[in-house]
């Protein structure tokens, strides 16, 4: 079983748009499929998933989507605390949170909160993430220590790194799933999927279910981890 999932929730347009709908339409349904993966997961036994909520080039969507997203994601958040509380499921975010809606981020603070002492699964929301700035925060953050004589250049290594990402507290990735078709990271986790499996699926976000995840999950396990070894060594 995969410790960390990381899934990439595309395709919420395009399904509006089959249906005749306006995008607004998909990004509510998405939110079935959400609730359905955090509980499977949480059931399965994986250890931490997340979830590719919103990132930093989002927002140059149209106003009135972003806006929808906002109210959207406030408004989910305050129906899920049962579902996290009852699984037991502790949230988390990633990302610029700042930048967020004052109402956005204050509910979403007030949800990590009361979930901070759960200890089955750990939820986090990329929001107004991207990782090319994820990296480049680190890198200024070390930069500054090195400056202040905190850290020496020579002791700089991945563990560094690791320590001022948005991600600190998270293990790499397992597997990397990504709906809709469409075959690209798009500024996801870059250091975090070094040697995670890519999982590529034509189902649009909404209609993804747990036979979906299910049949992602049992993909990576027929798949050979390396870790840039040999099979022999592995076997």
């Amino acid at each position: 079983m995969p410790k960390h999932i990381a899934i990439i929730m595309d395709g919420n347009g395009r399904w509006a748009k089959q249906k005749g709908m306006l995008r607004a339409f998909g990004h509510e349904n998405g939110t079935k499929a959400v609730r359905q993966t955090v509980e499977t997961c949480a059931e399965l036994g994986v250890d931490h998933l997340t979830l590719y909520a919103f990132s930093t080039e989002n927002w140059k969507r149209p106003k009135l989507e972003v806006d929808t997203l906002m109210k959207l994601l406030v408004s989910s958040l305050k129906k899920e605390i049962n579902t996290l509380l009852d699984n037991k499921i502790k949230l988390n975010a990633i990302g610029d949170l700042t930048s967020l809606p004052k109402k956005v981020y204050k509910e979403l603070q007030e949800v990590i909160a009361l979930t901070k002492d759960n200890t089955h699964m750990d939820l986090t929301l990329a929001l107004s993430y991207g990782s090319r700035e994820e990296l480049l925060s680190a890198v200024k953050e070390i930069s500054i220590k090195v400056k202040n004589n905190i850290i020496s250049t020579e002791n700089i290594d991945e563990s560094v790194l690791n320590a001022h990402l948005y991600t600190q507290n998270l293990p790499d990735v397992d597997l990397l799933i990504r709906t809709s078709g469409e075959q690209r990271i798009s500024n996801f986790l870059l250091w975090q999927i070094a040697y995670a499996e890519l999982y590529f699926t034509q189902v649009l976000w909404p209609d993804f279910t747990k036979q979906h995840l299910c049949e992602a999950i049992i993909e990576y396990q027929k798949r050979e981890r390396r870790f840039g070894k040999t099979s022999e060594q592995i076997s």
